[in-house]
């Protein structure tokens, strides 16, 4: 089939397309600019359109789109004048995922992390999770199986319709209450369709929800001597879980709870002996703690955490890292991510960044919502902050309202285009 993307340079979407080119399909896609990634699925001999433009659209048998796509989308009104298909993502994703034995991995926070641990461990399978894994170089993975590791999206309700043979699920933390209409009893009736779902069941215990879901549970409790080192001046940590010890990517006790659900999951398909093996091909994922640069009195790093619960875990992880390399002060820049989210979780927002030496914010990422009046400095005034409309990053060098920082750890967090400000 000839199939067209509207809204392919995001990374759910981009992973879809991926994976229906491996069988043979014809893709092209379009996004509103261009980006490292839209560059990289055109030298993957997709044909991209930037920006939106009807004249995309011309003898496809198939137009899927992202759910941020507005009805008066050009590209959609085109496809539907000449009699085109559409479907939404997750319409597409039904049919992706129907014949598949699919190991679906959801949760508020700490989702991403799980798949890629869990596509390393079951490495002959296929995997689409929502982040470029280190280990694969790539959001889609293709095998001649037929398991897909999945990381299934709750934003939008969609990992109701992900098929799980294996429901593995994080935390149940309320997020993205817009979508429920604020409605505590529907957002968590579709976590609870998802479970009853699947065959097998992985749970976080440490969820009051999820601890009284039926299931197999993991609990922090159950991980025993977790400990902290730099292997290669890389991060890792090493735990005890089931009568053996792991070694995986990454710093914090998330990061061993997610690596504990990926392992009691796995063992649907292989030992615990192939296990232990090959986590260690696991390597982290892009803009999950990701360190972009690493001497010996600096460090940047890029988190996609948008959530305080995220931002306070991964700072967790930021100040060991520091304490080992004997870095003295962390930075923290902040690019809130949606006026919604900001003002739904701002009491928590002003506590996540606490024991940082210096805080940052960037202009808030819309993300498309209409601009709300937010007083950050009168809100945030306990971290004195700078406000900055952008950062200039150089080697060894942030340069923030041209002031140069050659020293510290600076950690950036926010999901949209810091992670490129970042990367310089």
């Amino acid at each position: 089939m000839k199939i067209h993307f509207i809204g392919i340079g995001g990374i759910g979407l981009s992973g879809i397309a991926r994976l229906l080119q491996s069988y043979d399909n014809e893709i092209s896609g379009s996004d509103i600019k261009e980006t490292t990634l839209t560059k990289t699925l055109q030298s993957e001999g997709m044909k991209i359109t930037i920006p939106h433009n009807e004249s995309a659209i011309n003898n496809q048998d198939l137009v899927i789109y992202t759910a941020v796509t507005k009805q008066d989308n050009s590209e959609l009104l085109k496809a539907k004048q000449l009699g085109i298909k559409t479907l939404s993502r997750r319409e597409a994703l039904e049919m992706i995922v129907k014949n598949k034995k699919v190991y679906s991995v959801c949760g508020a926070h700490g989702k991403s992390t799980t798949s890629a641990i869990l596509a390393s461990i079951l490495k002959d399978t296929n995997a689409l999770i929502g982040a470029e894994s280190k280990d694969f170089k790539s959001n889609c993975r293709v095998k001649n199986s037929d398991v897909l590791v999945f990381e299934a999206d709750e934003s939008d309700g969609s990992f109701v319709d992900s098929n799980p043979y294996c429901a593995i699920v994080t935390n149940a933390e309320p997020e993205h209450m817009e979508f429920y209409n604020y409605d505590y009893e529907l957002f968590y009736k579709h976590y609870e369709d998802f479970i009853n779902k699947a065959d097998k069941k992985v749970l976080c215990s440490d969820d009051e929800f999820l601890a009284s879901q039926n299931g197999d549970k993991v609990s922090i409790k159950d991980i025993k001597n977790i400990q902290y080192q730099l292997v290669d001046n890389l991060p890792k940590t090493t735990f005890e879980f089931l009568g053996e010890t792991f070694e995986v990517y990454g710093f914090g006790e998330h990061i061993a709870l997610d690596a504990a659900l990926a392992i009691k999951a796995a063992l649907n398909e292989i030992s615990l002996s192939e296990i232990k093996e090959n986590i260690k091909s696991y390597k982290g994922i892009k803009k999950r703690f990701d360190i972009l640069q690493n001497s010996d009195d600096f460090a940047i790093i890029d988190d996609y955490a948008h959530h305080p619960t995220e931002i306070k875990a991964t700072l967790q992880s930021a100040f060991k890292f520091a304490e080992l390399k004997n870095i003295d002060k962390v930075i923290a820049i902040w690019q809130p991510h949606k006026y919604s989210r900001t003002i739904d979780n701002l009491e928590s927002f002003i506590e996540c960044f606490e024991g940082v030496d210096e805080l940052i914010i960037l202009p808030v990422w819309s993300a498309g919502e209409d601009k709300k009046e937010i007083d950050f400095k009168e809100l945030f005034k306990r971290y004195n902050p700078t406000f900055a409309d952008k950062i200039i990053t150089k080697q060894n060098e942030i340069i923030i309202n041209e002031k140069s920082y050659k020293n510290g750890l600076i950690i950036g967090f926010g999901a949209g285009d810091i992670t490129y400000q970042l990367r310089g």
